[in-house]
């Protein structure tokens, strides 16, 4: 019987679990260790700040469906990880103590580093829980006249959310009226073609922009956050009344002292998903080293690589599936329209951009099958 530890219930360790429970005979053991119970899908809260769903909406009971797939569930911190020594050390309520494992699958995701940008906490909104965006929301009803600041600090690596916000704010005035009285700026530490790499995702985020009235500020690196400023290290500010920022982000500190992150704490792993210098162990979503965005898309295949490749190790069998590093996100604009994006990162081949309705219906199509999958 094999033992597989996933610490993490985000994408990548909720599909590693999954596809694991699928493939391996009872026998085998798969525990998720997860610090909620509860799965938030990330990509619907700039929807749910905005009125347009519910709490409920963006979430389903973790436990529960891992349980119901033959998975066991401990909610908890993770402590640390002795990959040489194959055991976690996990701390909370319901368990407290070491967990030894034959596999490791780790998908602890990334820590905001918000020390690195004093006053962001005092000052800034941001979407990345559910409070969060329910405060963010509010916070929006009350705007009516001034200068909305909506921005991305050094190192956030997820433009998507920036974009949608900026759309669904410009909608959302127009529709009270007091589109005139306001003034919608995008900052950004680096211009949209890093963030998308296409030259054609840019001209059509550009032109999308232009159509709705919103400035793009690029080449801005947020250092600090001032009451009504926003500043960069040179002494740029901007003004705001509203304000939302991504802050920094960087691998989670579980694996710090273990020798197998790069200078940002991120997993260095290889195309197979698995840790460089470390047997049996593997990793899979935003935790891991690869460069461009991290988005819950890539670490959705990440995660199916994972479970094929350990699922194959304990059956005996050489491992050999091999993430391909690609980019498949949709910008929802509002009025039900959409821009797509799909490019492959590690390959010199064009990307492929779309516009139109059917990729804002394909994208609540996803929420939806996210939710009622585990229900």
């Amino acid at each position: 019987m094999a033992n597989v530890l996933i610490l993490g219930g985000g994408f990548g360790g909720v599909v590693a679990a999954e596809s694991l429970a699928k493939r391996l005979a009872p026998e085998h053991q798969i525990t998720l260790v997860s610090r909620a119970s509860e799965f938030i899908f990330y990509p619907a809260l700039v929807h749910l700040a905005f009125g347009a769903c519910e709490p409920e909406d963006v979430s389903f009971d973790l436990r529960q469906a891992m349980l119901d797939r033959r998975i066991r569930f401990l909610q908890g911190e993770v402590a640390r990880i002795e990959p040489h020594a194959r055991r976690a050390v996990i701390t909370g309520n319901e368990f407290e103590g070491e967990l030894h494992y034959d596999y490791l699958i780790y998908t602890l995701g990334r820590r905001l580093a918000t020390e690195r940008v004093p006053g962001f906490f005092e000052h800034a909104h941001h979407l990345l829980n559910v409070e969060a965006a329910l405060k963010f929301g509010e916070a929006v009803r009350d705007f009516r006249e001034g200068h909305a600041v909506i921005g991305s600090c050094p190192g956030a690596r997820l433009a998507v959310p920036i974009y949608e916000t900026a759309f669904a704010l410009s909608r959302l005035l127009g529709e009270r009226g007091a589109r005139e009285r306001t003034e919608i700026t995008i900052i950004s530490p680096e211009p949209a073609s890093d963030s998308f790499g296409a030259p054609e995702m840019t001209k059509t985020l550009h032109e999308a922009l232009d159509k709705h009235g919103i400035s793009l500020m690029q080449k801005f690196p947020i250092s600090r956050v001032t009451e009504h400023q926003v500043w960069t290290g040179n002494a740029l500010r901007l003004g705001y009344d509203l304000l939302m920022l991504v802050p920094p982000f960087q691998g989670a500190s579980a694996a710090l002292s273990a020798g197998i992150t790069d200078e940002d704490g991120y997993i260095r792993v290889d195309k197979m998903m698995r840790v460089r210098g470390v047997e049996r162990m593997y990793a899979a979503g935003d935790c891991v080293s690869f460069g461009g965005p991290k988005m819950g898309q890539m670490a959705v295949q990440q995660g199916k690589v994972v479970a094929a490749n350990v699922a194959a190790e304990i059956e005996g069998e050489t491992p050999d599936a091999e993430y391909d590093h690609e980019i498949m996100l949709v910008i929802d604009k509002g009025d039900h329209e959409a821009i797509y994006l799909h490019q492959k990162l590690w390959r010199d081949e064009p990307a492929s951009v779309r516009q139109g309705r059917f990729w804002s219906w394909a994208k609540r199509i996803q929420e939806k099958y996210w939710q009622h999958r585990h229900a």
